[in-house]
Protein backbone atom coordinates (compact mmCIF):
# COMPACT_ATOMS: atom_id res chain seq x y z
CA UNK A 1 0.00 0.00 0.00
CA UNK A 2 1.04 4.02 -0.50
CA UNK A 3 2.40 5.88 1.81
CA UNK A 4 2.79 9.15 3.39
CA UNK A 5 6.82 10.26 4.00
CA UNK A 6 6.59 13.28 6.66
CA UNK A 7 8.86 15.73 6.27
CA UNK A 8 9.81 18.18 8.85
CA UNK A 9 11.81 21.00 7.94
CA UNK A 10 15.64 21.03 9.51
CA UNK A 11 16.70 22.97 12.11
CA UNK A 12 16.38 26.86 12.61
CA UNK A 13 17.21 29.09 15.02
CA UNK A 14 13.97 29.33 16.98
CA UNK A 15 13.82 25.70 17.00
CA UNK A 16 16.76 25.07 18.41
CA UNK A 17 16.15 27.34 21.14
CA UNK A 18 12.59 25.82 21.80
CA UNK A 19 10.69 29.20 20.88
CA UNK A 20 7.13 28.57 18.90
CA UNK A 21 7.70 28.83 15.41
CA UNK A 22 4.61 29.65 13.95
CA UNK A 23 4.24 31.84 10.90
CA UNK A 24 7.05 33.67 11.03
CA UNK A 25 9.48 33.16 8.32
CA UNK A 26 12.76 31.90 9.49
CA UNK A 27 15.62 30.50 7.69
CA UNK A 28 17.63 27.65 8.42
CA UNK A 29 20.67 27.19 10.38
CA UNK A 30 23.27 25.80 8.61
CA UNK A 31 22.98 22.45 10.64
CA UNK A 32 19.06 22.88 9.08
CA UNK A 33 20.67 22.92 5.82
CA UNK A 34 22.71 20.04 6.66
CA UNK A 35 19.82 17.93 8.02
CA UNK A 36 17.95 18.27 4.76
CA UNK A 37 20.89 18.01 2.32
CA UNK A 38 21.07 14.43 4.69
CA UNK A 39 17.46 13.91 3.95
CA UNK A 40 17.93 13.32 -0.15
CA UNK A 41 19.78 10.37 0.91
CA UNK A 42 17.15 8.91 2.65
CA UNK A 43 14.40 9.90 0.49
CA UNK A 44 16.98 9.17 -2.51
CA UNK A 45 15.51 5.86 -4.60
CA UNK A 46 11.93 6.61 -3.53
CA UNK A 47 9.25 7.73 -6.44
CA UNK A 48 6.31 10.57 -4.73
CA UNK A 49 2.95 11.02 -6.90
CA UNK A 50 2.98 13.70 -5.31
CA UNK A 51 5.42 16.07 -3.39
CA UNK A 52 3.45 18.97 -1.16
CA UNK A 53 5.26 21.54 1.30
CA UNK A 54 4.43 24.26 3.49
CA UNK A 55 4.56 27.76 2.26
CA UNK A 56 7.33 29.06 4.64
CA UNK A 57 10.61 28.83 3.24
CA UNK A 58 12.33 26.67 6.08
CA UNK A 59 10.18 23.63 4.98
CA UNK A 60 10.39 24.80 1.04
CA UNK A 61 14.06 25.09 1.15
CA UNK A 62 14.33 21.74 2.94
CA UNK A 63 12.13 20.40 0.19
CA UNK A 64 14.67 21.74 -2.26
CA UNK A 65 18.06 20.78 -0.48
CA UNK A 66 16.40 17.16 -0.04
CA UNK A 67 16.07 16.67 -3.96
CA UNK A 68 12.13 16.93 -3.64
CA UNK A 69 10.52 19.31 -6.23
CA UNK A 70 7.24 20.25 -4.21
CA UNK A 71 4.29 22.05 -4.87
CA UNK A 72 3.14 24.58 -1.91
CA UNK A 73 0.34 24.07 0.31
CA UNK A 74 -1.09 26.78 2.36
CA UNK A 75 -2.52 24.14 4.72
CA UNK A 76 0.66 22.95 5.47
CA UNK A 77 1.81 26.01 6.99
CA UNK A 78 2.70 25.52 11.28
CA UNK A 79 -0.57 26.26 13.88
CA UNK A 80 -0.78 29.88 14.16
CA UNK A 81 0.38 30.64 18.03
CA UNK A 82 -1.05 34.02 17.75
CA UNK A 83 1.03 35.55 21.27
CA UNK A 84 3.15 32.67 22.16
CA UNK A 85 4.92 33.18 18.75
CA UNK A 86 8.65 33.23 19.25
CA UNK A 87 8.29 32.71 22.61
CA UNK A 88 8.86 29.50 24.69
CA UNK A 89 6.86 27.31 26.65
CA UNK A 90 8.78 28.54 29.74
CA UNK A 91 8.33 32.20 28.82
CA UNK A 92 4.31 31.68 28.34
CA UNK A 93 4.04 30.03 31.95
CA UNK A 94 5.55 32.99 33.35
CA UNK A 95 2.04 34.91 32.66
CA UNK A 96 0.09 31.83 32.32
CA UNK A 97 1.17 29.03 34.84
CA UNK A 98 1.05 25.56 33.43
CA UNK A 99 0.21 26.76 30.10
CA UNK A 100 0.58 24.35 27.09
CA UNK A 101 0.82 24.62 23.70
CA UNK A 102 -1.58 21.87 23.62
CA UNK A 103 -4.79 23.16 25.41
CA UNK A 104 -4.57 25.99 22.46
CA UNK A 105 -6.21 28.84 24.58
CA UNK A 106 -5.25 32.02 23.55
CA UNK A 107 -3.41 30.98 20.52
CA UNK A 108 -4.47 32.43 16.75
CA UNK A 109 -5.68 29.06 15.72
CA UNK A 110 -7.13 26.36 18.10
CA UNK A 111 -6.45 22.76 17.75
CA UNK A 112 -9.41 22.04 15.92
CA UNK A 113 -8.75 24.32 13.14
CA UNK A 114 -5.24 23.09 12.91
CA UNK A 115 -6.70 19.56 12.46
CA UNK A 116 -9.74 20.48 10.10
CA UNK A 117 -7.00 21.86 7.95
CA UNK A 118 -5.16 18.81 8.30
CA UNK A 119 -7.79 16.70 7.55
CA UNK A 120 -7.67 18.88 4.49
CA UNK A 121 -4.63 17.84 3.39
CA UNK A 122 -5.59 14.14 3.76
CA UNK A 123 -8.09 14.53 1.40
CA UNK A 124 -6.23 15.98 -0.87
CA UNK A 125 -3.69 13.21 -1.07
CA UNK A 126 -6.40 10.18 -0.49
CA UNK A 127 -6.69 9.96 -4.31
CA UNK A 128 -2.96 9.50 -5.34
CA UNK A 129 -2.71 6.93 -2.54
CA UNK A 130 -5.55 4.97 -3.63
CA UNK A 131 -3.81 5.44 -7.25
CA UNK A 132 -0.52 3.44 -5.39
CA UNK A 133 1.88 6.26 -5.40
CA UNK A 134 3.06 7.46 -2.25
CA UNK A 135 3.45 11.33 -1.14
CA UNK A 136 5.88 13.24 0.67
CA UNK A 137 4.98 16.29 2.88
CA UNK A 138 7.07 18.92 4.09
CA UNK A 139 6.32 21.09 6.74
CA UNK A 140 6.52 21.78 10.94
CA UNK A 141 6.57 20.21 13.89
CA UNK A 142 3.14 20.95 15.54
CA UNK A 143 0.81 20.85 12.22
CA UNK A 144 2.26 17.14 11.00
CA UNK A 145 1.87 15.75 14.75
CA UNK A 146 -1.45 17.11 13.84
CA UNK A 147 -1.75 15.43 10.63
CA UNK A 148 -0.57 12.00 11.98
CA UNK A 149 -3.60 12.05 14.72
CA UNK A 150 -5.80 12.24 12.19
CA UNK A 151 -4.02 9.52 9.51
CA UNK A 152 -5.08 7.55 12.81
CA UNK A 153 -8.61 9.00 13.27
CA UNK A 154 -7.90 9.90 16.42
CA UNK A 155 -8.58 13.47 18.58
CA UNK A 156 -5.48 16.10 17.29
CA UNK A 157 -4.53 16.10 21.04
CA UNK A 158 -2.76 13.06 20.39
CA UNK A 159 -0.63 14.91 18.67
CA UNK A 160 0.91 16.39 21.70
CA UNK A 161 2.33 12.25 22.45
CA UNK A 162 4.19 12.49 18.57
CA UNK A 163 7.56 14.18 19.46
CA UNK A 164 8.53 15.52 16.08
CA UNK A 165 12.69 16.85 15.61
CA UNK A 166 13.84 19.16 13.19
CA UNK A 167 14.95 17.38 10.17
CA UNK A 168 13.66 14.12 10.75
CA UNK A 169 11.29 11.51 9.17
CA UNK A 170 8.23 9.79 9.78
CA UNK A 171 5.99 7.31 7.50
CA UNK A 172 2.72 6.66 7.64
CA UNK A 173 0.73 4.10 6.16
CA UNK A 174 -1.45 1.17 6.48
CA UNK A 175 -1.40 -2.51 8.15
CA UNK A 176 -4.26 -4.90 7.50
CA UNK A 177 -6.41 -2.09 6.09
CA UNK A 178 -6.12 0.31 9.33
CA UNK A 179 -4.10 3.15 9.43
CA UNK A 180 -0.48 2.96 10.97
CA UNK A 181 2.69 4.60 11.59
CA UNK A 182 5.37 2.71 10.10
CA UNK A 183 7.98 5.05 11.25
CA UNK A 184 8.42 7.74 13.17
CA UNK A 185 10.91 10.71 13.82
CA UNK A 186 13.98 9.04 12.09
CA UNK A 187 17.24 10.69 12.29
CA UNK A 188 19.14 11.13 9.20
Amino acid sequence: MAEVVLVRHGQTEWSRDGRHTGRTDIPLTPEGDADAKALAARLAGRSFGLVLTSPLERARRTAELAGLSAEVEPDLIEWDYGPEEGRTTEQARETRPGWSVWDDSGLGETLDELALRSQRVLDRVRPVLDEGNDVCLVGHGHALRVLAACWLDLGPHVGQQLVLGAGRLSVLGHEHGCPAVLSWNVAT
